[in-house]
């Protein structure tokens, strides 16, 4: 079942990359007492991420502390590297904190996981985007396919 506004999100342990190696980040440590936004895709390098959905966020990251949020988080089922790499690329450094779910159990836990397996992707996640607030969902956008991205872009947080 997808989670829905007003329930807190599950505990969890994701991976990023530091200047210091791999490290876990919980949810605790990333939510507790802070206002983030939270998106979710299904992949580094895929078209419509690479394209429009983490530059999106990149590039409004100024605005959307401005706005009060403490942290952006970008969370996918990919390994550490890639999305180290694909961060990078992408100028993300310092904007936005590249999450991963390595084995995708935080995706399933919010009923978010996509079968995209037909693209060679299986067990990846929906496209989404929250505001959470000291660990509780405030507002939650789930796009219609993992093609579209106007509803949980940076743009459309920024409007509420």
């Amino acid at each position: 079942m997808t989670i829905k506004t007003g329930e807190r999100l599950p505990r969890a342990t994701f991976k990023t990359m530091t200047a210091q190696g791999i490290v876990d980040v919980t949810t605790d440590s990333l939510l507790q007492g802070r206002k983030v936004a939270v998106f979710g895709l299904p992949g580094a390098y895929t078209p419509v991420c690479s394209a429009q959905h983490l530059p999106g966020y990149v590039e409004q990251a100024a605005k959307l502390r401005a706005a009060g949020f403490a942290e952006i988080a970008c969370i996918s089922v990919n390994d550490p590297f890639v999305m180290d790499a694909w961060g990078k690329e992408h100028g993300a450094t310092g904007k936005v904190t590249m999450l991963c779910d390595v084995d995708g159990s935080f995706t399933r836990a919010i009923g978010l996981e996509a079968d995209l397996a037909k693209y060679g992707l299986p067990g990846r996640s929906e496209r989404y985007s929250m505001v959470v607030d000291n660990g509780v969902v405030k507002k939650l956008d789930v796009e219609k396919t993992v093609f579209d991205h106007d509803g949980t872009s940076a743009a459309c947080m920024l409007r509420g």
